[in-house]
């Protein structure tokens, strides 16, 4: 049912989705596909894209030789073509005619990227470099792109900044954290402890490469007492990427302000009981532009939507419900 107090044009509405009874909350929705989805490693083709500031990053490529669309790809935190959603739907692609095109952000495709500085939810230059390699390289080709986590808070606030450069045909959002700050609050009780100490230890663990190669700036005994997002993020990802601090880069860079201003097609999906963050992070209808359908699930935990009768048969819903937008956006589709 749609939101009534939603605007003209704005679409909120419940989700198709229907989790597993096998498979019920959030944190199993979550951890589900991640330890017990066995998917194989697509046959990416991998291409270094040189960026203007001296650093690289490495897309990896799927698809037919004659693709009826291309998709780009942007992982979450700490991911890369390797994640499970991401080859997930890589392959569904291209079993449907679609390429695809998998951004790594810096430093996540298996080798440390050549500067100090990595990525982060609010950085958007590199993703239009890769949007105007894309439109270069298939010119007239329809260019779609899909963000997951924080590759979707990426993605959307590109969608809504106020800047020349290219912008994808139209656009998936998947577990956005929507307000950054919220976010790392959430990962700092419970359960959600757990998600939090893996990915900096992920993070600490890409320093610690880093720091064997090139004299490096952060203090490495204050970065190995953080463990929270905040203390990480006060003292790696804010004076590595020009913040001021946590709370500076959390601002500027949570994509819920820049919502209103999407013109690109844009589909979001969320779940109420992800994991990663509360529900107070979901914007509101007044929040969202005509060129938006926000879909929200009771259940489906952080990139999981699990579905099925049985664990040794189960659906996962995001593979169909991507592809089917996708594709609804393509020329000459027909319902």
């Amino acid at each position: 049912m749609e939101h009534q107090s939603t605007p003209p044009g704005v679409v909120v509405t419940e989700s198709g989705f229907r989790a597993a009874p096998w498979c019920r909350g959030g944190h199993v929705q979550t951890v589900w596909p991640y330890l017990f989805r066995l998917i194989p490693r697509p046959r990416y083709r991998r291409e270094r894209l040189e960026l203007p500031d001296g650093d690289f990053i490495d897309l990896d490529w799927l698809g037919p030789a004659e693709p009826r669309a291309l998709v780009v790809i942007l992982h979450g935190l700490e991911g890369s073509s390797s994640s499970h959603y991401v080859r997930a739907l890589s392959q569904t692609l291209a079993d449907r005619g679609v390429s695809s095109v998998v951004m790594h952000q810096r430093g996540c495709s298996g080798e440390p990227n050549r500067l100090a500085r990595f990525y982060h939810a609010g950085e958007t230059a590199d993703f239009q470099v890769v949007l105007e390699h894309c439109r270069n390289l298939l010119p007239g080709m329809a260019v779609h792109a899909v963000g997951y986590s924080l590759g979707g808070n990426i993605l959307l606030k590109r969608l809504g900044e106020d800047r020349d450069g290219p912008l994808p045909d139209a656009a998936v959002a998947v577990s956005v954290p929507f307000l950054l700050e919220v976010g790392a609050r959430r990962l700092e009780h419970g359960i959600s402890q757990l998600y939090q100490a893996h990915l900096i230890r992920g993070m600490k663990r890409s320093v610690a490469v880093k720091r064997g190669r090139m004299p490096y700036p952060i203090d490495e005994h204050t970065l190995s007492r953080c463990g929270t997002f905040e203390e990480i993020d006060t003292c790696l990802t804010a004076p590595l990427h020009g913040f001021v601090d946590a709370h500076d880069y959390y601002r500027q860079s949570s994509c819920r302000r820049f919502l209103p201003a999407i013109r690109t097609p844009t589909l979001i999906i969320h779940a109420r009981n992800d994991p990663f963050m509360t529900p107070a992070v979901i914007p509101g209808p007044e929040e969202l532009s005509g060129s938006t359908r926000l879909e929200l699930s009771r259940s489906g935990g952080h990139c999981g939507f699990v579905s099925g009768l049985s664990p040794f048969k189960p659906r996962y819903w995001l593979d169909e419900r991507i592809p089917d937008f996708i594709e609804s956006r393509l020329p000459h589709h027909r319902p």
